[in-house]
């Protein structure tokens, strides 16, 4: 079979094992692919959608706004074919000499002295958490005292250590996120809800050919 011919099967067995759902179409396409990844089905019920997150994240990734991760992996994950189409640079900081000097100075994480780093260049973007809780909680903490303003949070650290702690302070807040409750999440799965927002911008975005 051909690569795109098992996707489209997978995505048939997803629909129909999955039956009925309150998603919205965009919400579902998002979903879905989170199933494709995982093949868990239980984030048809631990997904929260902010209910400003589609289009805030759809927004950014047509008006060509930076994407910034907290892994490589996440990093790596995100399809740049289909975000090139629309100028979008992926950056990822948890490598930078610097931030590796501030998080020993400061004796916290790469990925909390991450997010300080990217502050300039998250405004109005996207920035991805797929793996360390401690950049979701100091992302919430910027964005609340409007040192950061990201268009979109895309919140799924995974782990025992404040990975639930992190995203339900996420969902507490008014601000445009795409997460889950519980312990589940991980790079792959936060890779795979950006990869579906450039699915939806490119089937919005009609003189988007590639």
């Amino acid at each position: 079979m051909k690569p795109s011919d098992i996707e489209a099967l997978s995505f048939k067995i997803i629909d129909k094992e999955a039956g009925e759902h309150n998603f919205s179409q965009k919400e579902w396409s998002i979903v879905r692919r989170m199933i494709h990844t995982s093949a868990d089905f239980e984030y048809m019920q631990t997904v929260r959608f902010h209910h400003k997150a589609v289009k805030a994240g759809i927004k950014a990734i047509i008006q060509g706004k930076t994407i910034i991760t907290d892994t490589r992996m996440a990093m790596s994950g995100i399809s740049k074919k289909k975000l090139d189409c629309f100028n979008v640079k992926v950056k990822c900081l948890i490598s930078d000499a610097e931030v590796e000097k501030k998080a020993f100075e400061e004796e916290t994480t790469r990925a909390h002295a991450a997010v300080d780093a990217a502050v300039s260049d998250m405004d109005g973007g996207i920035y991805v958490i797929g793996n360390a809780p401690t950049a979701l909680l100091r992302l919430i903490e910027l964005v609340k005292t409007g040192k950061a303003a990201p268009a979109l949070i895309i919140g799924l650290p995974v782990g025992f250590v404040n990975a639930a702690e992190s995203k339900a302070a996420l969902i507490e807040t008014d601000y445009p996120y795409i997460t889950n409750v519980g312990r589940k999440g991980g790079s792959n799965i936060a890779a795979s809800v950006v990869n579906a927002l450039a699915n939806i911008a490119r089937g919005e975005h009609e003189t988007i050919l590639c």
